[in-house]
């Protein structure tokens, strides 16, 4: 399908997609099963995971954030520690960024990221922690309703996340959908100076403006400041993945993004679509790609 086909509203609900039918089936769908006879080396350079067998705990907060007026922000955190309850010192951190329609809640209740996270460590390779925050339907950056989400985990969840003892120094940002969306805009600016790795799962993105696309985009201004097409050239010295489904209907628009991006780019297209399943699917490939980045 040539991505000028597929409709900008369309690509809005497919933003969600993720979130919304796609929920009742993260009840039941299977995880991709674990070959335990997989003995795949830590790349070289990387950190390896404490000789202490570490175990993924997680836990959850809210807080009021200056840029989200009149709203609760809420988060999710999954981080590895030992039997005792000792976190590793200075883990480095992933902030996931939910699609449309989601919250912080989709990072353990819909992707189990935190059951594949123990997987990632099980094989020993290098830990991380992951966290994720509410950002609403607000596309991950400053809106004319004042709100700002993008500002907020810059200046307010990650500033957090470092006095709870993580290391700033290495993070990572992945998204699915709109929050892919986001994770690729964050990376582009620069706005994250420890930034070291980005993945974006089915990312929601499109090369015009169209004033259909109201939900994402205020006006066409809005959308020429975070056009993620014209801003690939700041990604060159980015460790970067992209993965979308071949079924997807993303998929036109996402092979046209990944076609002009400068340096290497991990990841790629198999069969699948814009559902849980598929974003399950990668997620190991993902946690290795952002393991050996951060280590």
């Amino acid at each position: 399908m040539d991505a000028s086909v597929l409709t900008r509203r369309r690509l809005i609900q497919l933003a969600g997609i993720g979130v919304g039918a796609s929920v009742a089936a993260a009840c039941t769908a299977n995880l991709p099963p674990v070959d335990p006879s997989s003995t795949a080396p830590v790349a070289a350079g990387t950190t390896t995971a404490p000789a202490a067998p570490l175990t993924v705990t997680t836990r959850t907060g809210e807080f009021v954030s200056a840029f989200r007026p009149g709203v609760t922000t809420r988060w999710s955190l999954a981080t590895p520690g030992t039997d005792g309850g000792q976190q590793p010192s200075l883990l480095p951190m992933v902030v996931f960024l939910h699609g449309m329609g989601g919250s912080h809640s989709n990072l353990l209740d819909g992707l189990a990221a935190d059951e594949f996270l123990q997987r990632h460590l099980d094989k020993g390779r290098p830990p991380f922690a992951i966290a994720a925050v509410d950002g609403g339907d607000t596309w991950w950056h400053a809106r004319a309703d004042g709100s700002d989400t993008q500002t907020m985990l810059v200046k307010e969840f990650v500033p957090f996340l470092g006095d709870q003892g993580y290391d700033l120094g290495r993070i990572g940002l992945f998204g699915i959908s709109m929050g892919g969306f986001g994770a690729l805009l964050l990376a582009s600016q620069g706005k994250l100076p420890g930034l070291r790795a980005v993945a974006a799962l089915s990312p929601a993105v499109w090369r015009r403006y169209d004033q259909r696309t109201d939900s994402a985009f205020d006006s066409p201004a809005d959308f020429a400041a975070h056009d993620v097409f014209a801003l690939r050239p700041r990604l060159a010295a980015v460790p970067k993945r992209i993965d979308c489904g071949t079924e997807d209907e993303l998929f036109a628009t996402v092979t046209d993004y990944v076609s002009a991006l400068p340096g290497r780019v991990e990841g790629g297209f198999r069969p699948g679509g814009h559902d849980l399943a598929y974003w399950r699917s990668v997620l190991p490939d993902v946690f290795a790609f952002l393991g050996r980045h951060l280590g």
